[in-house]
């Protein structure tokens, strides 16, 4: 895990929830720091510098393509 790569950073866990499982299906290997943390004490997420998404070095560039596909206009899901 210490050699995961940061991708994006969210405020709270509802902003990523389509996200989370695309990256399942196209299964890469990811993980959210921080996101128990923030589930149970929303007021922290600041603090804390919000949920990380950090996923394996190889698959950075296909979980960027991933998320600015959701970031599209045209795409009827979208990261909030």
């Amino acid at each position: 895990m210490k050699d995961y790569v940061l991708v994006a950073r969210f405020t709270y866990a509802h902003e990523y929830s389509v996200l989370k499982h695309l990256l399942l299906e196209a299964k890469i290997p990811f993980f959210f720091k921080n996101e128990t943390m923030i589930s149970i004490t929303p007021f922290y997420s600041n603090a804390l510098g919000g949920i990380e998404l950090v996923v394996h070095p190889n698959a950075v560039q296909q979980t960027i393509t991933i998320i600015e596909s959701l970031k599209n206009n045209r795409s009827h899901l979208r990261i909030v």
